[in-house]
């Protein structure tokens, strides 16, 4: 079976060595080679390859936020020159993790678990293994989504709230919205929980946005933020939203 494939790293050396080591297999066309994470989202957007070799340290976006941008159903292999990445590879379901420099032999050996892998359903969805791959302690600084051609790179201090729209999360920053294929609860987990608080079973807010909270009707209450934008809370929220202030339910 023919299989295309494209290679994404920052270092012209790099991507050299692996075409090079391509190109005794006859079967396998390089389709695109790229240089940052801008240019690894949009080709792999276009061209759907059947293999990606993926830098992790890049220009722009890097390894994990190209993982996070693009379909699933790629068979990736990360390569890199930097260890402390290997679990997290594994977590969002890489074929296998190549340490730079590596020999042909191990390059061998991920090519022939990738062959395997190819076309097999990649689930869960790689945003939510990557969610739960970081360590603990660790959280997210930016979040990163996908409008057609456009990437959003949104710093975390910039989200307002978060709210959840079936298989999707608005991200509402600056008085816009952003929309990302991905779970509230998975992106939940990943944002620090000392600044965002889930109020409602859709809702997460940016604690650092909030102005006061209001009586609404009998028994229930809405979290009124700087802007004016006013949000359901529910009992649960409003005990876990008072526990983060400090306050007295």
């Amino acid at each position: 079976m023919a299989l295309t494939a494209i290679i994404v790293d920052d270092e012209e050396l790099a991507r050299d060595y692996l075409r090079e080591l391509l190109a005794r297999h006859m079967d396998i066309e390089i389709v695109a080679q790229c240089s940052n994470g801008f240019d690894a989202v949009k080709e792999a957007s276009a061209r759907r390859p059947d293999l990606l070799f993926l830098d992790i340290q890049m220009p722009k976006l890097d390894g994990f936020e190209v993982l996070d941008l693009i379909e699933p159903g790629i068979a990736v292999i990360f390569v890199t020159a930097y260890d402390q990445y290997a679990l997290r590879a594994f977590e969002v379901h890489a074929v296998d993790y190549l340490l730079k420099p590596f020999h042909e032999k191990r390059f061998e050996e991920a090519l022939a678990r990738a062959r395997q892998r190819v076309g097999a359903a990649m689930t869960p969805p790689a945003t939510e293994l990557a969610a739960a791959a970081l360590a603990p302690a660790e959280y997210l600084q930016r979040v990163v989504a996908r409008d057609g051609a456009q990437i959003h790179i949104i710093p975390v201090d910039k989200l307002d709230y978060v709210e959840a729209q079936e298989d999707y999360v608005l991200l509402k920053t600056g008085g816009k919205g952003i929309l990302k294929r991905q779970t509230i609860s998975s992106l939940e987990a990943a944002l620090d929980p000392d600044r965002f608080v889930r109020i409602h079973r859709s809702l997460v807010i940016n604690i650092d946005r909030l102005a006061r909270i209001e009586p609404f009707k009998k028994d229930s209450k809405v979290v009124v933020l700087r802007d004016g934008t006013q949000l359901p809370v529910s009992r649960a929220g409003l005990d876990r939203l008072r526990s983060l202030l400090g306050e007295e339910a």
